[in-house]
Parts: structure tokens; sequence; C-alpha cells
């Protein structure tokens, strides 16, 4: 065996290929490999658990590894042969470029060596004539990477073509509307087969429960002589568990075995950041992490992935996850290298003209954004605001959120580690309709990926609009509270609107709504207000309509002492906490880190006071866990700046949507800061928990390295 490693060590020292005989693995040895092909011989990855998360050794210098910078690109990758008409452009510091591609680079404000960094005296003349040609890749074409981070076994060249190579080589098209057809095909685990969808009926027997509406008054009785200018009522939605094909013995047959339970299919689209800041860890994690995704996705789900660093490019269309699209997903994962800048607004162009461009669409769809670093290329615009950041420029219009049609695909964004700009994640993920995760840990990114594909997979409802109607001819509405839902009351002050989107199986909802209670002189209750809800089913397609029953409350002769609604309070007490939040960071921002601390605490002793806090409420000594660690976290500038800012924006983010978020190091249902985690998130979290676990069981029996 150790001689079988000596040639293989030579041949990658020698940047040649050598046939290592594979070794017996069991199913989950190697999460990032690709699926077994006829055509394309098996690459086994090597394993990364958290246990391992330890430097290269000395022994494997990373420049055997990677091309020599003189004759490749560290910008495009591509390799830059005498001849073939690409100037070249040689650093001060020895580095080497394409001369297009480092005049771009430096036509963005970019003026320091993109591989060490050292800062330029001499930069190439900009032009904007010097772009690339067209059809030319920017980012590397699909090939096994030698680097430290994806180096284990490597494989002899088949000498057939290789028809995947052939896919990624191609120049990008100038319209993306080559996706993969939607069809009703769906594959067994082992092999892919055609099978007619059930019928509608079929479907809707097992699909019998819709959203749950319930209201809550702030006191269940207002004595008659009295009003009130602003009472206040709770709006608690919560939609329906997960299609429940799982209990329809008629239709079970008609699924596949790995799929029982009938479920919405999704547009996926992942911008991955593979900068320089990138390498190492980082991205061995992000392409398991990633391997993670792609193993959960169904055939009726398609992918896309679009990898950006000084540029972006499309690695491959939106496609089924069949077994060939699993491999083609895993092979481009595989093969990315970090190097270059940070253009977050290019890698979301490419993802926003994938979603634009398709020619069919799934009924979910949505956009993940990773990334580690800060965008140099965009955010700072031109003019007279050049060093004020404009973080809307980020983000394409065509995806921005529109209240009128709902969220139309929203970017859940994931800040990696202590130097991403979590004020622009934020806003890409606030402006779109997507949540915004902190990554502090870097052990937690397929934990953070799993959570948020648990959700993704789980869509239940679709566009759901809430009209709330007053009953009474004397009730008016005041304002709505709905976090970052949109909301209009009309003029005239009788109806409200809400509108609230896609939910997730067994997802909460829960909207505060302030009105005036009239004195009261015939009657012995009040009429309030009843809501509707109209929304779309995903599996269905059919439009839902319920309306709620109308909410009543007692008008008694003299005042009794009532107790406030725990419900009421509890919310009041949520939304209250994100306020304290949101002026805690303004403080913070502007130098007050003491300032920033006494707000927090101050909330939290009025909090401890309040009626849903002295009975224990779980959300409530939640809140209070939290913000003592927002507190911890504003210490210094220093420890606000890595890692409070993040904190408090994932936790904004998390309360404002009411959706779970990671934050930290932390995706553990268990935890406090998580009161939004849904069933399907937990068992998503499960599976990654128990891949990881059989990844580090497999990691323990790799060969030992080569002395």
């Amino acid at each position: 065996m150790s001689s079988k490693w000596r040639k293989a060590k030579l041949a990658l020292g020698l940047n040649r290929f050598v046939y290592v005989p594979p070794q017996p693995t069991n199913s989950g040895d190697a999460l990032l490999s690709p699926v077994t092909s006829p055509v394309v011989s098996p690459v086994v990855s090597p394993v990364v658990s958290p246990a391992n998360l330890t430097s290269p050794s000395p022994r494997f210098s990373s420049s055997v590894f990677t091309r020599s910078p003189k004759k490749t690109c560290s910008i495009c990758l591509a390799a830059m042969k005498h001849g073939d008409g690409c100037a070249v452009f040689t650093a001060e510091c020895s580095h080497s470029f394409h001369f297009h591609c480092i005049a771009s680079n430096v036509k963005h404000g970019n003026q320091i060596c993109p591989v060490c960094r050292a800062n330029w005296k001499e930069i190439p003349w900009q032009s904007s004539a010097l772009e690339p040609p067209p059809g030319r890749a920017r980012i590397n074409p699909v090939e096994w990477s030698l680097d430290n981070t994806s180096m284990a076994v490597v494989r002899q060249p088949s000498p057939r073509p290789n028809p995947t190579r052939h896919v990624f080589q191609s120049p990008e098209p100038s319209v993306f509307d080559d996706d993969e057809a939607l069809d009703h095909k769906s594959e067994t685990a082992e092999n892919i087969t055609t099978y007619t969808s059930p019928m509608l009926e079929d479907v809707e027997s097992c699909i019998t429960e819709t959203v749950m509406v319930q209201t809550y008054p702030e006191v269940p009785a207002v004595p008659q002589f009295s009003a009130y200018d602003k009472f206040t009522v709770l709006i608690h939605l919560k939609a329906p568990a997960s299609f429940s094909g799982y209990n329809c013995e008629t239709s079970q047959s008609k699924f596949p075995q790995h799929s029982r339970s009938p479920r919405t299919p999704i547009d996926l689209v992942t911008v991955l950041d593979i900068s320089g800041s990138m390498t190492g860890t980082k991205i061995a994690l992000l392409k398991r992490a990633m391997g993670f995704v792609i193993q959960n996705l169904g055939y009726n789900d398609r992918l896309a992935v679009i990898a950006f660093s000084s540029t972006a490019r499309r690695l491959f269309p939106l496609r089924h996850m069949s077994e060939a699209g699993r491999q083609q997903a895993l092979q481009a994962v595989n093969s990315l290298i970090a190097t270059g800048g940070t253009n977050i607004a290019e890698g979301l162009r490419k993802g926003a003209k994938v979603m634009e461009d398709r020619r069919e669409k799934n009924p979910v769809a949505s956009i993940i954004l990773l990334s580690d670093g800060q965008d140099t290329y965009t955010v700072f615009g031109s003019g007279k605001n050049q060093n004020i950041p404009n973080y809307d420029l980020l983000l394409p219009t065509s995806i921005h959120g529109k209240p009128s049609s709902g969220f139309k695909v929203p970017v859940h964004t994931f800040g990696f580690g202590t130097d991403h700009d979590a004020s622009s994640m934020h806003s890409i993920s606030e402006t779109s309709g997507g949540t915004f995760s902190f990554i502090e840990t870097e052990s937690v990114i397929q934990d953070a990926f799993a959570q948020c594909i648990g959700g993704l997979l789980s869509v239940v409802v679709k566009d759901l609009h809430v009209t709330i109607e007053s009953v009474d001819s004397g009730i008016k509405f005041g304002s709505i509270k709905s976090g970052s839902y949109p909301n209009h009351v009309m003029p005239d002050q009788k109806t409200a609107h809400v509108e609230v989107g896609d939910l997730y199986a067994d997802e909460e909802r829960d909207f505060l709504v302030s009105m005036n209670v009239p004195v009261e002189l015939l009657n012995k209750e009040t009429s309030l207000l009843k809501v509707k809800s109209v929304y779309i089913n995903p599996l269905t397609k059919h439009t839902v309509t319920l309306v709620s029953e109308e909410l009543k409350i007692k008008r008694p002769d003299i005042a009794g002492e009532e107790m406030v609604s725990v419900e009421v309070d509890r919310q009041r007490n949520r939304l209250e906490a994100a306020e304290a939040m949101a002026e805690a960071r303004i403080a913070a921002e502007q130098g007050d880190l003491a300032g920033a601390v006494s707000i927090l605490e101050t909330f939290r002793q009025m909090l401890s006071q309040t009626a849903s806090a002295k009975s224990h409420d779980h959300l409530c000594v939640g809140l209070d866990a939290e913000l003592k660690v927002m507190q911890e976290r504003m210490a210094s500038r220093h420890v606000y700046e890595a890692s409070g800012r993040a904190y408090i924006l994932s936790g904004l983010s998390s309360h404002s949507w009411q959706r779970a978020t990671a934050r930290g190091d932390s995706t553990d249902s268990s935890s406090l800061v998580h009161a939004y985690q849904t069933q399907s998130m937990a068992d998503m979290l499960s599976r990654s928990h128990a891949s990881l676990s059989v990844s580090t069981s497999a990691h323990m029996f790799l060969p030992p390295k080569p002395r």
C-alpha cells in the first residue's frame, strides 16, 4: 500500500494522473464523490470532519497541488499559453495574469495582487475595451483540482470522451433558457423510472389540512362605558404539516419508495464565493456542505450553481437532480478552486439571470448566497457618494421583493467567518424576502445549509394574502405590527392587508393589530374583526380561501380584573425586543457600545416584569438569553466588528421574518434562540448530523499518510 501512495504522491508532484485501485467503501464514505456512472470513473474526495480541521501536512506543500502562477491566470483560472492571442501582465510581485483580466480587476478599484495581496505601484492601463473575447471562461472549466483541499485519490484518464467536461468547457450562452424541462419522472434508489403522477383526487384525499387562523384579544372583556384607543388583537396563523402522504393508504403506492410523501419541487440556485480567502478548510467544508444539499434534492428539484470570485460563471444550467444530474453537480462543486477577489454583485446577477431566463418554473424558487468576504467591486458605486456603501447595488432589480405580488425570488444569505460584510448580506436578504444566517464556526456550514433547505423543501403554502376586516361600524384599525411582512391599512381604516408569501410546513406567523374599541350601550358583546386568508396550494395548484369566525369581546356593566392574554403579551415582547436590538445596533454603529449595552439591559429588566415572562414562557426566556449574548458581543469594538454585528443582524432577520436562521455556531433546536425551527428543518439537521457522523467514522479508516 505504501508503494501505491508513493506513486500517487509522485504523480501529483509531476502534475500527472496515476491510477490507484479503489478501496472498498460504504455508501456514505465520500459525501462529495460523484455517483458511479458507466461513463465517468468514480473519484473519491477526502472526508473532512470537524475533528480533522487541521492545516495540511508540511509534507504536502500547496505549491505541489496548484498550477504555477506563471502558467495559469489567477483571476480566470485559464491557462496562459504563448501564441493564444491574449496579452499577459506580470506584476512587480512576479505574479502573472491575462491583461484583460487584471485590467478589469483594476477598473473596479482593486490595486493589490489577487494572489499575495501586495500593493502595486504600477498598474495595468485601464480601458473599457479590454474585456475578454466573447465566450472566454472566467471561471476555470471543470477539472479535478490538485490543491490541498481535494487531494486523496486521482484517476487515470478514460480513453472515452467525457461529455460532462464538454458541457462545462462550452462558453456561456447569452440567454440562460437552457434549463432542463419539467416532467413527471422520478427515480428509485437503483435506477431512473418513469411513473404516472397520481390522480389529483388521490393527492387531495391525502391533503385535508389548511392554514389555521386564530385571533386573541388583549383582554377578553371591556366595560360597556369604557372606550379604548389602542386595543390590541393578535392574528395567529399556522401552516399545515407536511403533505400527509405517509398516512394515505390509497395513494401511497403511486409515489416512489423514497418519496412517499408528496412534496413541492424547487428551483434552487446556489451562488458560492470562491475568492482567495476561501482557500483551505473553508472551501473543503463548502464542498462538503454542497454535497449534502445535492444528495438531499429530489429528481423533480432543479439546481444550478454559480461560482464567483473577481468574476462569476454559471457552472451548469438548471437541471434535475437525477443520478446523472447529481453526478454533474458534484463534479462541478468538487472542481472549485479558491482564488481572486469578491464580486458579490456579479454572482447575484448571474443567479438572477438563471431564474429570469428559465423557460419553465417549479412552484418554489430560491437563491442561496454564501460569502466570507466584502464586495469591493460594486457596493461603493461612483460619484459623490463613492465612499458610502450602497447595498442596493448588489441585488438585481429583477429579484427585489414586490409587495403587490409577494416575493418573487428570495435570497437566503450566509455570512461565513468573521471577515464577511454582515450589513450587505442582511440588506440583500431583507430586500429580497430571504433570511440572513451568521456562520461563525466553519464546521457549522453544512448544518446551516441543512436547516435552510429543510424549510425550502417543505413549502405547503404559496402567496398567502391576509385581509383583516372590521365588523362593527365604530371600529377602525390604527396600525399593524408585522415585522418585515408588508402591510397596508386602507384609507377608511376598516380593512387592512398583510402579504405573507410562502410558508413552510408547521410554520407560524403572528401579527398585532391596533384598533379602537368604542363605548357599547346596547349589547353585552362587541364584534371586532374577522380574518380572510387566500393562498395557493402548491401541490394541487388550487386557490384556497378561508374566512375566520368573528372575534368578539364581552361588555360587562362593571369593570373586573381582566388578565392580559399571554399570547398577545409574548408577541408584543418579541416585537419590542427586535426594536431594542435595532436601537442597540444603531448606537453600536455610531461607536457608543456602552449605550448599546444599556439599551439591551433596560429592555431585559422590563421584559422580566411582563406577564408572559413571569409565567416562564419559552419565547421570553429565549429572548432574554439572546439579548444577553448580544451584550457580551458588544464588549469591545473588536468583538463587535468580528461577531457582534453579524449576530444581531441574524437575530433581527429571524424575528422580523419569524423564521429560523443560523446564529453564531448553533443551529440546535434545543437552543433558546431558535424558536422558529420547524420539524422539517429539525429532520434535515438530523440527516446532516448523521452524515457528519458517518464522515467522521469513514475518516478513521482512511489509509495513513505516506511517510
